[in-house]
């Protein structure tokens, strides 16, 4: 109902306005608005990394619905520690690089 890019709307991201800095999360907002508007590039463009897990996300989802439909619990192998480490370092690396100035494209 209200467009995100446009400012006074939504609060400033924590991180952003005390350091100066983009966190991973950065334009995750604006990624999800762009998406449901049908425009896949802004959203790349606005949050790679989120746009990339989306997938990830609705297929755990499913995952998990048919298992609790099933009264089982939730086995994905994707959810391993070494999947999970392998996020966060992912993730680590995407928040330092959209900060440097070579990776001024990550930014949202």
């Amino acid at each position: 109902m209200v467009d995100p890019n446009r400012p006074g709307h939504y609060p400033t991201c924590p991180f952003y306005a005390i350091s100066g800095y983009y966190c991973p999360g950065c334009g995750s907002l604006r990624m999800v608005h762009a998406l449901t508007h049908g425009h896949v590039a802004e959203a790349f463009g606005r949050n790679a990394l989120t746009l990339l897990t989306l997938p990830v996300l609705a297929y755990l989802w499913v995952r998990w619905a048919v298992a609790a439909r099933g009264g089982r619990p939730l086995q994905a192998k994707i959810l391993q520690p070494w999947a999970i480490i392998a996020f966060a370092v992912v993730s680590v690396v995407f928040w330092a690089v959209r900060n440097l100035p070579a990776g001024h494209a990550l930014a949202p």
